[in-house]
């Protein structure tokens, strides 16, 4: 659900006048708890940044971004602190004082609806009006889609993460096929002559559907196939969208064409660590897989004995017009509500989710897929092809994603768990299934509120 690229993986209620005076001096530098930030007069400012990166390119990035907007901003010092989880950031702001963080940013989009409900983070709207900034112009629809929640755009993107297709191109020409698959016709016809039985077990799987292969989660497919997760009235529709319901027979019926769920499942029990050479792609266990971007940088770094490629993800046959759609998600980006450093936090905010060259560095030097529509048009991006794949992914205008709920994730968890009981065959009628995991997302999203 939230970014797994990386190695780490509510507030009280503000009552209406506070959340007025917030909006009415954001612009000023003015918090809603009377402070004043006066970088905007040239006078020296320090701010604190919380991130959650921790791998040595990743800070070593971050920090060259820093270190020009400091160089551009001579008045304004950041203080950056790295491989904070959301858990703890959370806690720092609703604690607020002098230890908090004023800048902060998540890897789960999935917790946007808390931060914005709970008013945690402030709402940046007012703030990009000031400045001429268009949301809309500015970041791809579905990353502006993560990053807000019923009106409040209390986050901002900053890189983002799509998924596609990773195929071993020796298997495909082994088996005969000479291109990727666009549908899901042609995608299960390659996955059973991909597939090289061993005994009960297998040789080499052609793909592995099931919701514990890593990164085929509901939510994956379930954006090939554009179902949508709430109504208008804010309900639950996964049991009244038939598109939800086509997916999951689509992953069952994939399961029974390679050789059922307890024998994949006693292949997948050999596979290795997700996020190390031992990824069953890499070792040749399974010849495709659904992935993100941040992989095509370590297939290259662990030289795999096979040539490989990518390619967007297969799509409903019905929906074949809307083949090169992706499921994205990504990092986000935020200024806390109770810094009394909001003028000089929203500089910083804007220079790294808005300055072309800063968004591209970022990018090219993390592999992950740019955050505006100017990057994702950069000359300055990576050119590689396989890594190109997900910029057009992005760049898609069926692509989409999970939607912001007020409690998180928790809609997704259900889903996902009536996967896990449907492909098991504990569950075997989807129509109740999908009803009683409704009606479960629905009470739970009334708690919450």
């Amino acid at each position: 659900m939230h970014s797994p690229r990386r190695s780490r993986r509510t507030a009280a209620a503000v009552t209406g006048s506070a959340v007025l005076a917030l909006l009415a001096t954001a612009c000023t530098g003015t918090n809603s708890a009377g402070g004043t930030d006066d970088s905007a007069s040239g006078k020296d400012v320090t701010i604190t940044f919380w991130h959650g990166w921790s791998q040595e390119n990743e800070t070593k990035a971050i920090q060259a971004n820093i270190d020009t907007f400091q160089r551009l901003h001579p008045n304004i010092h950041v203080k950056v602190v790295g491989d904070i989880a959301d858990d703890k950031s959370e806690q720092a702001l609703r604690a607020g004082g002098p230890d908090a963080p004023d800048v902060v940013s998540s890897f789960s989009t999935d917790n946007v609806g808390k931060f914005c409900s709970a008013k945690v983070w402030a709402d940046l709207n007012p703030l990009l009006k000031k400045d001429g900034i268009d949301p809309a112009r500015t970041f791809p629809a579905a990353m502006l889609k993560y990053s807000q929640f019923e009106g409040s755009q209390c986050s901002l993107p900053l890189l983002g993460d799509s998924y596609g297709l990773y195929y071993n191109k020796t298997a495909f020409a082994a088996a005969g096929i000479t291109a990727p698959p666009k549908t899901f016709s042609e995608f299960d016809a390659d996955a059973v002559k991909l597939t090289v039985a061993d005994g009960d077990g297998y040789k080499q799987l052609g793909f592995m559907p099931t919701y514990h292969g890593y990164e085929s989660a509901p939510s994956r497919y379930l954006g090939q196939y554009g179902a949508s997760y709430f109504g208008g009235a804010g309900k639950s529709n996964i049991a009244t969208d038939p598109r939800v319901a086509a997916m999951f027979t689509w992953q069952k019926n994939l399961i029974g064409k390679l050789g059922g769920f307890d024998r994949l499942e006693k292949y997948r029990s050999g596979f290795g660590d997700e996020y190390s050479a031992k990824n069953p792609f890499e070792t040749g266990q399974v010849a495709m897989s659904i992935d993100g971007e941040w992989r095509t940088a370590s297939i290259a770094e662990d030289k795999v004995s096979f040539d490989w490629a990518t390619a967007p993800f297969p799509v409903p046959d019905d929906q074949a017009d809307t083949y090169g759609r992706g499921y994205q998600t990504g990092t986000i980006i935020g200024i806390a509500r109770t810094s009394r450093k909001q003028a000089a936090s929203w500089e910083l905010v804007k220079y790294l989710t808005t300055d072309t060259d800063a968004v591209v560095g970022f990018a090219n030097a993390i592999h992950n897929v740019p955050s505006t529509i100017a990057a994702l048009g950069s000359p300055k991006l990576d050119a590689d092809p396989n890594f190109r794949t997900f910029i057009d992914i992005a760049r898609n205008p069926a692509s989409d994603t999970t939607p912001a709920s007020i409690n998180g994730g928790a809609y997704q968890i259900s889903i996902q768990n009536l996967g896990y009981a449907y492909e098991s065959g504990k569950q075997s009628d989807l129509a109740a299934g999908l009803a009683a995991s409704a009606k479960e997302i629905d009470a739970a999203i009334d708690q919450a509120k």
